[in-house]
Order: C-alpha cells, then sequence, then structure tokens
C-alpha cells in the first residue's frame, strides 16, 4: 500500500456570531476551515484539517511510502525539513498530513481512531470555550446558556484588556454554570496579552472575586520564566503551549516548572498531541487540548492517563462536514465510524458561497501593537 497523492478543498465554519480575542474579532463569525485528502493506491483516503500552504514541500518526505507508518512519516517529514526548521506553516502541514494518516490509519483497521490509539472510553470531557471577546453580555449570556444547556461546568472566557469587564464576565459565566454545579471550573485566556509584572496583579485582583481555575497565556509564549514567576505568585493555574511548534519548544517550560497545564494546538496533529502529552506526564502534569473544527484530537485524548478536559469551541459544523461525535453531558461522546469519524460534502463544499475572514490583515491574528505595554486596563 502507498501514499500516491494528495488533494486540498477549502469550506467555511459559520459560527453565527463575532469570534475572536483581545488580539482581534472577526465580526463575520465566518472562517476558513482547510481541509487535506491524502490518497492511496488502495482507493482509502485520509482526512486531515488545518492550514496547510507548505504541503508541496511536505509531501515528497510521505510518498510512495506506506500509510500505516505513521509515527516513523511523522519524523520522516521533520527530517526532511531539518535544515531550514519545521516551526511555523511548515509544523501546520505536518500536523495536518499526520491527522490524515492517523485517520487512514484506523479506517485501514476499520474502526474508529480512539480504538486504534487504545482507549477504553468513548467518552471525552470538556469544557466551553466561544471564542466570546466580540460578544455583548446578552450575547455572551445566551452562548453560555446553552452550554449549561448540554451539562457543562466549566467555562473559559477571553478577556486580557479590560479587568473589571473580565471579572464581569467570569462571575456571569459561574453564575450561569452554577445550575450544573455549586463550584464551576473557570478559566481566563488572554491570549499573551500581558507581562509577568501586570499578569500577577491583574490575577490577584481576580482572585479576590472569583476561584480562578487557570489564567492561559499570560505573556508570550516563548517566556518560561515569567509563566513560572507567574505560576509561583498566584493560586491559578498556568496553562500554555498551544502556539508552541515541536516537543523541542516545550523543553524550557519543563526546565523552569514554568507550566501548570500543558496544552497543544489541534491543527499540530495527533503524534504531536501524544508526544507532549507523555513529556507531561513524566513531568506529572495534565494536557489539556485547544479546540478547532470537528475536535479531531477527542479522539487522542480519550487514550492519554494525564488527559485533563478538551477545549469544545462551537455547537455547529463546518459547511460540507460532517462527523460521528455527539457534544452532551459536559463533553464528547466519539462514534464508531472509522478514522477520525469525518464525512466530507464535497458538493457542498463546492456550493459554498461564503467567505471567511480568519486571514484578515486586521486580526485577529494580528498582535496589537501595544501589547504587554499598559500601564492600565483599557475600558
Amino acid at each position: 500500500m502507498k501514499i500516491t497523492g494528495y488533494r486540498s478543498l477549502s469550506t467555511v465554519h459559520n459560527w453565527g456570531r463575532p469570534i475572536g480575542d483581545v488580539n482581534g474579532v472577526v465580526s463575520s463569525g465566518i472562517t476558513e476551515v482547510p481541509v487535506l485528502i491524502l490518497e492511496t493506491d488502495a482507493g482509502v483516503s485520509g482526512i486531515g484539517l488545518g492550514a496547510h500552504t507548505d504541503i508541496a514541500r511536505v509531501f515528497p518526505a510521505i510518498e510512495n511510502e506506506d500509510p500505516r507508518a505513521v509515527a516513523s512519516l511523522y519524523d520522516r517529514m521533520l527530517a526532511h525539513v531539518f535544515k531550514s526548521g519545521h516551526a511555523g506553516a511548515t509544523f501546520g502541514a505536518i500536523g495536518a498530513v499526520d491527522m490524515a494518516l492517523w485517520d487512514l490509519k484506523a479506517k485501514l483497521n476499520d474502526e474508529p481512531l480512539w480504538r486504534t490509539l487504545g482507549a477504553r472510553d468513548r467518552f471525552v470531557t470538556g469544557y466551553a470555550s466561544g471564542l466570546c471577546y466580540g460578544l455583548e453580555d446578552d450575547a455572551f449570556a445566551g452562548l453560555y446558556e446553552r452550554w449549561a444547556e448540554r451539562d457543562f461546568t466549566s467555562a473559559k472566557i477571553k478577556g486580557g484588556r479590560d479587568l473589571d469587564r473580565d471579572i464581569h464576565r467570569l462571575k456571569l459565566a459561574r453564575d450561569i454554570l452554577s445550575r450544573n454545579t455549586p463550584r464551576p471550573a473557570l478559566m481566563l485566556d488572554v491570549n499573551e496579552a500581558w507581562n509577568p509584572k501586570q499578569a500577577i496583579r491583574h490575577i490577584h485582583e481576580i482572585e479576590q472575586q472569583i476561584d480562578l481555575t487557570w489564567i492561559e497565556e499570560p505573556v508570550r509564549r516563548w517566556d518560561a520564566e515569567g509563566h513560572a514567576a507567574i505560576s509561583r505568585a498566584v493560586k491559578a493555574a498556568v496553562a500554555t503551549g498551544e502556539n508552541l511548534t515541536g516537543l523541542d519548544q516545550f523543553s524550557p517550560l519543563f526546565a523552569h516548572r514554568a507550566a501548570d497545564i500543558l496544552q497543544t494546538g489541534s491543527v499540530w496533529g495527533i503524534t504531536h498531541f501524544n508526544r507532549v502529552a507523555t513529556a507531561a506526564l513524566a513531568h506529572n502534569l495534565p494536557v489539556s487540548p485547544v479546540g478547532y473544527n470537528v475536535n479531531p484530537l477527542a479522539h487522542a485524548a480519550a487514550a492519554l492517563p494525564n488527559m485533563l478536559s478538551l477545549e469544545i469551541q462551537d455547537l455547529s459544523l463546518p459547511v460540507g462536514i460532517s462527523a460521528d461525535q455527539e457534544i452532551t453531558d459536559g463533553g464528547i461522546v466519539l462514534g464508531d465510524a472509522p478514522g477520525l469519524g469525518i464525512t466530507l460534502d464535497e458538493a457542498a463544499i463546492a456550493q459554498n458561497k461564503l467567505s471567511g475572514q480568519w486571514l484578515s490583515p486586521g486580526g485577529p491574528h494580528v498582535r496589537p501593537a501595544r501589547a504587554g505595554l499598559r500601564l492600565v486596563p483599557e475600558s
């Protein structure tokens, strides 16, 4: 059996609300969803999700290879780009290929990926995370009401610019989720908007009013010393890692005891997530995957001994994509369809007329010039 080629599709996810974080908001609520399809001479194809603009550079490493050798092919892709490095867009392409290879492997086994990866239970606990920075209070409350209806007991809100607003939002989410538990877990994600001292000051003020479960990405992703200082100074756990590309980039976090919860981005692939989780387990740390369309890392998360909770960002799926999973009981129930359980309606994808705005020059992935440099919170 050999890998013979690939195809790229692009669909969109219509969130039905503005989405974003402190760095920017997509007001239309429509974002791009790149899809990679790996083809084999056996007529079975694998599906990977996530941006893969460097696929032409990475594909020669796996062409004509047996797709079942997933872990070895992952290392082969890393070796293929050794001279120029594997970070950024290149790591995204490797992640999309890796996801498609795992999908293929499980399909060839005629079983869901969670079975192939050795999970015993199809349920994965999760927390609600609506990328909610751009919502007014009424819409914000309505969003988390829908999560509460599905028995969620924890939520992560986006903040980082206006401390009073952040505290108000945390209290609002707490009150909504209190119908399901007397002590909801509350997390705040500021997407690298603070510097270390600013983070310590702000978190101390929050903790006077809120039992904060974790603070996410309080400072720049590479600032291991800053994360460590924050972790020592506050009661809340420090969660970070979603933007680190490669296990090597996690080494400073381990060396400085800088993170209390290790995160990985779903778009970096399943092998990367599993390797980070194994390293975290050796350091007695839990892991929590960051959410993405169709929740592909849920299959891997189901098999991990140090899995904490999966970020779940929306209740709907992108145009032309269906998945064998159910969001209920405060998490995801994975189904029995082979592989990732993803089905593509290519006709619906081709007919789509909506345009995504995730990659707009204005954000949400454009860091503001004064991020981390404010003397007082903005209002």
